[in-house]
């Protein structure tokens, strides 16, 4: 097989622009993940992984029919979204949003910016078997290469869905809203019913928005010292899964 060694082959080209800009990859309906265990992950989650790109011929990690391409380990670093990376990159499908009226538990996330926060919540999700995250605004691109690598291996398995406020209740359809708030008349989260149900959290700086929070059917908070800070919007939403399924 021949080596790529240039960075103007199209293959290349297409990698860079995937891992760099996010209306790329929601037109190309794919995304970029780097490293073995992340390529086993995809693998071992049945994802559509469309191409690899790697130094050496993988072994065994694929199966039957993934095309890959070998490049060299200087170009290899340039394309891969990690810092000194081995390798292998590898493009992949992104998932079907689920479809209307199968969604039992939900967790909705509003201008929750940061990657991290972002991925770690998909992997609390997909730990709890939530039915889907739902990105409201300003959130991080859940594929974004950052958020990929937090998320673990469970942006392969979440369902994930990305709209804003106007549409928020049509993809929620009949499940009852509630945000993460502090507000007068607020309930413990652990009164609210364990499924069928939506639960929003805010970024940590402002919190929920005006215009979500006239769509919920109330409000809920985390019980906490009084003297403790709000919490970080990762763990508020792992808490808030926990609850929908202890």
């Amino acid at each position: 097989m021949e080596i790529i060694r240039s960075r103007q082959n199209e293959l290349i080209r297409q990698f860079i622009r995937l891992g760099r800009d996010a209306a790329a990859r929601l037109q190309a309906g794919a995304y970029i993940g780097a490293g073995e265990k992340l390529l086993r992950e995809a693998a071992a989650s049945g994802a559509e992984i469309l191409c690899v790109l790697t130094a050496e011929p993988p072994d065994g990690v694929l199966p039957d029919g993934v095309p890959y391409r070998l490049v060299t380990p200087e170009l290899l670093r340039a394309v891969s979204p990690l810092q000194n990376s081995p390798g292998p990159v590898f493009s992949v499908r992104m998932r079907p949003m689920p479809p209307a009226g199968a969604l039992s538990r939900v967790i909705v996330l509003e201008d929750v910016q940061d990657p991290g926060n972002v991925g770690t919540v998909l992997r609390t999700a997909d730990a709890f078997g939530i039915d889907a995250v739902v990105l409201c605004g300003a959130c991080a691109d859940p594929y974004n290469p950052k958020t990929v690598r937090a998320s673990m291996g469970a942006i392969f398995r979440q369902s994930v869905i990305r709209t804003d406020a106007d549409h928020l209740r049509g993809v929620l359809g009949p499940l009852p809203l509630y945000g993460a708030a502090l507000t007068d008349g607020a309930a413990d989260i652990r009164t609210l019913p364990k499924s069928g149900l939506a639960v929003a959290i805010g970024n940590e700086g402002g919190g929920l928005t005006q215009a979500l929070l006239s769509l919920c059917e109330g409000t809920a908070i985390i019980p906490m010292r009084p003297c403790a800070e709000s919490l970080n919007a990762g763990v508020a939403a792992a808490v808030a899964m926990w609850e929908m399924v202890r």
